[in-house]
């Protein structure tokens, strides 16, 4: 999702002065974000949003507001996800392939992807994930396997996945059939293109 997009997407929020207003303000002074990213779900709503499958409404309201801040203000975003319950901590990290903060939020995501919130993982796999080195990157893949999170959530998935992944994901299946339990369609599906492609 671009700005534009969830700008418009945003058009139906119930207060649009009070958004319209805390980007102005957030734009002008970056100090204000805090509070502003705070209330997003109490004044815009916490619903899904429109059009936007996957996104609700507080989440592309926080997103914005970090989209607002006009210069690289990487400890402004860290800030806001560590003092940030699950929601807060999901929307700075879907905001991060928008904002200008080069690969210095990664250790966000390795965070993310300690935690059991499948939430959080799946957010910490899209497209600001290029900046995972590969065996992080692989670790990450592996535990959305374990979780059940869905790997359609994860950017670039056929672009990086390499004959390592396909080693492990293989090792993953062993041990699943050996305990009696399968493995998600999708990962077996991965495993066979990958096996396909080293054929």
């Amino acid at each position: 999702m671009t700005p534009d997009q969830l700008r418009t997407a945003l058009r139906g929020v119930p207060d649009p002065e009070w958004l319209a207003g805390a980007l102005r303000d957030v734009a002008a002074d970056p100090g204000t974000l805090g509070r502003y990213f705070a209330a997003a779900g109490r004044r815009c709503g916490r619903g899904p949003l429109d059009g936007t499958p996957g996104w609700t409404v507080d989440e592309a309201a926080r997103v914005l507001l970090l989209t607002a801040l006009r210069a690289d203000h990487a400890d402004q975003v860290t800030a806001r996800y560590q003092q940030g319950d699950a929601a807060e901590k999901r929307a700075v990290l879907r905001a991060l392939p928008l904002l200008p903060v080069g690969a210095a939020a990664v250790p966000l995501l390795h965070d993310a992807i300690r935690t059991n919130d499948t939430r959080l993982v799946a957010a910490a796999l899209g497209p600001y994930a290029r900046h995972l080195d590969p065996p992080a990157w692989r670790q990450a893949v592996l535990k959305c396997v374990f979780m059940g999170v869905p790997l359609d959530v994860v950017a670039d998935l056929d672009d990086r996945a390499d004959a390592e992944l396909a080693v492990m994901l293989a090792g993953l299946a062993d041990e699943r059939r050996a305990a009696g339990r399968t493995m998600p369609a999708d990962a077996t599906e991965l495993l066979d293109r990958l096996s396909a492609r080293e054929a």
